[in-house]
């Protein structure tokens, strides 16, 4: 920790509503960005003292400001912009690569909420959703991968990009436990489909999903359903594509038909295949990164962005891979 000199930065904010917000529910938005920094911020009246060593100072008023400025755009503050906001920084500079971003920004606009993402490698990420027919997400847990390429399909659904959204996973965990499950078919294999579920509902109103999925505008099906399908302009995604075999992966890869996007997304630590079969994941990986319009985004531990504590487990499990 930096021990130099102590000095103080007075803020103004001249809406106090808007200040309220920035501050958070008592005052936890404050104590994160103290936490964070090693400063102290006090409030008095439609002021802040951010009292700090000037490093710190220094990087703590840029948060605020941005955070303050976000509220005054009409956009929300929650501890997870808090984490952009640190990570990322000021991202607004001038960007001509996609028209979509104007002012260098990305961001995915759903029914429900406006994302944006929250590390570098995530921003890299939507980026190549938006500019490659397929694309490879490859990381750890938790890292947003699945989660962005949803809200990139909510999107391009909602802009009349694509008329359908698939969403896919291999049900290893299922195996020979299906026949054993009560219900039909789908009512087997839909725990197993529930994370897709809950990025759908994040983005789209619960009438309009239920709908959605009623009319096959939206389909969730194991892996296994895709055999002998051409799918046509669909935003398709396949989770958990570390558990899908060669076969599997290039039976699904193969069913890419006109207008359509596929997202393939995976980590591959957690392989749930038996032992001693290739994973579909490995194979695409060493086949495809070669070929134009295939895009492979990598994510480490520090792309993290659920509770801080699963960044911590995930890096110790790596380094005890490494020594082993």
């Amino acid at each position: 920790m930096n021990t130099g000199t102590l000095t103080e930065a007075i803020l103004e904010f001249p809406d106090n509503r808007l200040l309220i917000d920035l501050c958070g529910e008592y005052d936890r938005n404050l104590t994160d960005i103290e936490t964070r920094t090693g400063v102290q911020i006090l409030r008095r009246g439609n002021f802040l003292a951010v009292h700090g060593t000037p490093e710190a100072q220094a990087e703590a008023t840029e948060v605020l400001r941005a955070l303050y400025e976000r509220l005054e755009q009409g956009r929300e503050v929650s501890r997870g912009e808090i984490d952009r906001q640190f990570r990322m920084g000021d991202d607004s500079g001038p960007d001509d690569q996609l028209e979509m971003f104007q002012g260098g920004k990305v961001e995915i606009k759903t029914r429900k909420k406006l994302i944006e993402p929250r590390t570098e490698a995530q921003k890299a990420y939507v980026r190549a959703l938006f500019e490659n027919e397929m694309a490879f997400g490859i990381g750890p847990a938790g890292t947003g991968k699945t989660y962005l390429a949803v809200a990139v399909g909510v999107n391009m659904l909602i802009n009349g990009e694509v008329d359908k959204i698939i969403l896919s996973r291999p049900a290893v965990e299922a195996g020979e436990k299906l026949g054993y499950l009560p219900g039909d078919m789908k009512e087997k294999v839909d725990p197993y489909m529930q994370p897709l579920y809950d990025a759908l509902n994040d983005f789209l109103p619960g009438k309009q999903l239920a709908k959605m999925i009623e009319e096959k505008t939206v389909e969730i099906a194991p892996l296994a359903f895709m055999r002998g399908r051409t799918l046509s302009n669909a935003f398709v995604v396949l989770d958990e594509a570390q558990n899908a075999t060669s076969m599997q992966m290039k039976m699904f890869l193969t069913r890419l038909g006109e207008g359509s996007r596929m997202v393939i997304t995976g980590d591959r630590t957690q392989v749930d295949l038996p032992r001693g079969m290739p994973s579909g994941l490995a194979d695409a990986e060493r086949l495809l990164n070669a070929i134009p319009k295939i895009s492979f985004n990598y994510f480490t531990s520090k792309d993290v962005v659920r509770h801080p504590l699963v960044a911590a487990i995930i890096e110790a499990y790596e380094k005890d891979a490494e020594q082993g």
